[in-house]
Order: C-alpha cells, then sequence, then structure tokens
C-alpha cells in the first residue's frame, strides 16, 4: 500500500516544478544555540552546499544537516546559476555553575488561595513533565509548609505533598487555613453520567485518580483518616467492564460535581452510530505550524487530513464536531471547550512534526501519538498499529506527554503528528491527497474497532 501512495505522489509531482527555495533556516543570519543545525527546501536543479553535493527526493525537496562550531559559520548553497549564502553564529558556551535548589522549610505553616483557573497542582517542584495532580479552581484553599525554586509545598493531608507556581496564588491577610468538612455526596444516575456532587463547607485539593478502582480524593478535611476522604469507585464493575470514556470534575460554590461517563452500547454493524467525535486541526489563522520542505504550511495540512477523517466519521454514522473548518485562529483552551461543551467521547487533535535544531529530520519518520491520562492509551495504541499496517507508516512511537489538549479527561483526548514535514518522503505524502484520504480512513477504522469490542 505504502508504494501505491508514494507512486501516486509522484505522478502527481512530475507535473510541477519547485523552484530553488530554503525554508530553514527562515533567515540568512541566524543564531542557533546547537551542535548542528539543517537547511530544509526544494531544488530543481542539482544542489551543493559548501561543495559537497546534496541529495534530493523526487520531488525536489532536501534536508541536510551540517554540523556548528563555536563562532560564525558560512554556507554557501548553489543551485545551477543560483546563489545563497547563510551565516550561522554559534554562541560561546557559558560554563554556568547551576545553584542545587533547596527546599526551605518554614517556622510556621503559610496560608493561602487559588487565584487563576485550572492552577497546575504538581508532584514536583517543576514547571513540566507528566507531574500533574490536578487542575485548581479559583478560591481553592491551601496550606503550605515551605517552598523551593519558586514553588510553595503544598500540604495535602497528613501524610502527602504537591507543589503549586508562586504565581498561581496568593497570601490570606491575617487567616489561617483549617481542614474542611465534608457532609456527603448526592448521586445522581443520568441518561450519560454518573454524577455525584460531594457538600463541602470551602473548596479544597483534590486528586482523581484512574485505576481498577476510580479514585475521588479530597485533602484536608477533618474527620477523616489522614485529613484525606477518598472515594472508591469500582469502575470494572460500574462499567460492566468496559473501558473508560471519560470523566470530569469541578466546583460549583462549595460543592464539587464528579462525573463519570458511562458505558456506550454500541451495534457490531455500525459501531460509531451517533458517538460524539472532536476533530481538531492543530494550529490556523496566524498561527502556520511547521513549514515543510515544499513550503506548505503545516495548518493547511492538519485541515485537509481533518477534513477528510470528518467525512469518514461522518460516512459511519459518528456526530462529529470541528475545532475549525476554515484556515482560523482557535485558542488551545477553546478547542477543550468546543469539544467538551459537545459532550464528545473522543478528540482528536491532527499535526505535522518538525524536529528541533541538533537532531537530523532524515533520520526521523513517520507517526507518533501522545497522550496524557491512561484512559485514553488503548487507543492511541490502535490507531498507531492501524495506521502503520494499512498504510505502511512508520511507526515513531506512542509517548505520554503533557499537551494542552490531551490533558482533558472529559474525553479520550490524543494528538496525533501524521508524519514530519521536514523529512522530504514524509513531506511528499503530507500532501499527497492519495494519503491524506487513506490515513484519515486508518483513523476512522481504529476508531470502530475500539467501539466494537
Amino acid at each position: 500500500m505504502k508504494k501505491i501512495i508514494l507512486l501516486t505522489g509522484l505522478l502527481l509531482f512530475g507535473c510541477q516544478v519547485f523552484a530553488f527555495n530554503i525554508v530553514y533556516p527562515s533567515k540568512n543570519d541566524v543564531i542557533i544555540n546547537a551542535k548542528s543545525t539543517f537547511f530544509v527546501g526544494s531544488s530543481d536543479k542539482p544542489l551543493k552546499i559548501n561543495g559537497q553535493d546534496v541529495p534530493l527526493h523526487p520531488t525536489g525537496a532536501f534536508a541536510y544537516v551540517v554540523n556548528l562550531n563555536t563562532g560564525a559559520n558560512t554556507f554557501v548553497i548553489q543551485s545551477g546559476d543560483e546563489r545563497q549564502v547563510f551565516v550561522i553564529t554559534r554562541p560561546q558556551i557559558k560554563q554556568n555553575v547551576s545553584k542545587t535548589s533547596v527546599f526551605t522549610p518554614y517556622n510556621e505553616k503559610k496560608s493561602f488561595y487559588v487565584t487563576t483557573e485550572d492552577a497546575p497542582l504538581r508532584s514536583t517542584p517543576v514547571d513540566g513533565g507528566i507531574n500533574r495532580i490536578a487542575h485548581l479552581q479559583r478560591n481553592v484553599e491551601l496550606i503550605s509548609d515551605g517552598e523551593q525554586s519558586g514553588f510553595y509545598r503544598i500540604v495535602l493531608g497528613k501524610n502527602n505533598f504537591g507543589w503549586i507556581s508562586k504565581s498561581n496564588v496568593k497570601a490570606f491577610d491575617n487567616f489561617s487555613v483549617t481542614p474542611a468538612e465534608l457532609f456527603g455526596y448526592e448521586y445522581i444516575d443520568s441518561k450519560d453520567f454518573y454524577t455525584f456532587i460531594f457538600h463541602l463547607d470551602k473548596k479544597v485539593p483534590f486528586e482523581m485518580v484512574e485505576g481498577e478502582n476510580f479514585l475521588m480524593k479530597f485533602y484536608n478535611v477533618k474527620n477523616q483518616p489522614d485529613e484525606t476522604y477518598v472515594m472508591k469507585v469500582p469502575v470494572n464493575d460500574v462499567l460492566s467492564g468496559r473501558k473508560l470514556l471519560g470523566y470530569s470534575g469541578e466546583y460549583q460554590n462549595n460543592d464539587f460535581i464528579l462525573k463519570i461517563r458511562k458505558p456506550i452500547i454500541t451495534h457490531s454493524w455500525r459501531p460509531l452510530h451517533n458517538i460524539r467525535i472532536a476533530i481538531d486541526a492543530g494550529h490556523g489563522g496566524y498561527e502556520n505550524g511547521a513549514t515543510g520542505c515544499l513550503g506548505d504550511k503545516e495548518k493547511d495540512i492538519n485541515l485537509s487530513i481533518a477534513k477528510y477523517l470528518e467525512a469518514e466519521l461522518k460516512k459511519r454514522g459518528a456526530k462529529v464536531i470541528m475545532t475549525r473548518n476554515t484556515d482560523n485562529y482557535v485558542g488551545l483552551k477553546d478547542r477543550v471547550e468546543i469539544a467538551n461543551y459537545g459532550n464528545a467521547v473522543v478528540f482528536i487533535s491532527i499535526h505535522g512534526n518538525a524536529l528541533p535544531d541538533g537532531l537530523d529530520p532524515n533520520k526521523n519518520r513517520g507517526t507518533s501519538i501522545y497522550y496524557y491520562y491512561n484512559q485514553a492509551k488503548p487507543l492511541a495504541d490502535l490507531i498507531m498499529d492501524t495506521v502503520v499496517s494499512e498504510i505502511g507508516v512508520p511507526n515513531d512511537k506512542v509517548r505520554q506527554g503533557s499537551l494542552a489538549v490531551v490533558r482533558n479527561t472529559n474525553a479520550l483526548s490524543l494528538l496525533i503528528e501524521v508524519s514530519y514535514l521536514i523529512n522530504p518522503e514524509d513531506n511528499a505524502n503530507l500532501i499527497n491527497p492519495d494519503f491524506q484520504k487513506q490515513y484519515a480512513k486508518a483513523i476512522a477504522d481504529s476508531l470502530e474497532k475500539y467501539f466494537s469490542k
């Protein structure tokens, strides 16, 4: 199948002429702090960089790695009679004496409240990585026993701690936070969700933990073991052995609303019928994303694949929610809110991949898929297996990643990096309509398999 796609693409390209064009670096005089970089672009004539022949893809695309010495590096690029000169400066490496970050305990605990919406409560004092415990709303009350490198250490019950950025909280004036009181909860069995409403007298830090038992934890609650209230929801039994398909939790005043999506009963002959799926074409508007070897913009490729996927899913009976249908800018938070407002069960964000300086575009190919919460990993694995087997796309791994659009628990949320725009062969596939259609079909096939089990 892969050979058929590539052959079709080459026949299409045969009618086009790609002139000499450098898309990266985007300027002729740049500073790059790496041991190597790469030139990416296209040429319709034999190409040399500093006298060395540069391999050209049949489309005219190329990606060529060059090493960088400290200081100014001059590169002369010759394509037929055309000539460009690039000066790339690699800065002098400074010897930094790194200071070890040390935890500073307080003599007396301090009281804070959250000032920003969705403030990350983290397991480590690091701004990044897979370390988010929860996203806290404004006015959640916190107790801190010390600080480290721009973070306050937050007391969670009697035996646990979390960390929150100093920029997300404010200290109380002449007020000490005390443990909350939990008055119990109500249970509501609705059409789509199992809903639990917990009644507290104040907002406290919390955690939702996936597993065979879904755990709802509230910290700093009086009259509870270790000042931690834990409710176990036996999701395996509750969902009758079916997969967890999304959940959410938030405060409304001092009540905390936990919603766990009910299992979806599907028909084997049409498993996607009436299932709500959000498709997110990455970037858009003034946000171009990466640029391909042949000058194509990632935002346009993403939208094209997203539209093919929309058509495939609608054909199979799914209810599709598009975060954008045209070349317009949509914020990351807005994309998630569009999906959640439409009560999507699955959220798939379509992207094209690129690389930082220091790596080789010719050695990186294929699809990578990102998830954050474990509930989405089985779907990520299935999509990867399907695109590899149906199309022959190289497997660039399923990875856990802290990306804004996949930190959405309401749906099974994934970000798919279809292929690398700066790899000549991947680039040829990405701009080929036949490849885009077959890739969209492979994703749709994956979703059918997932919901038919």
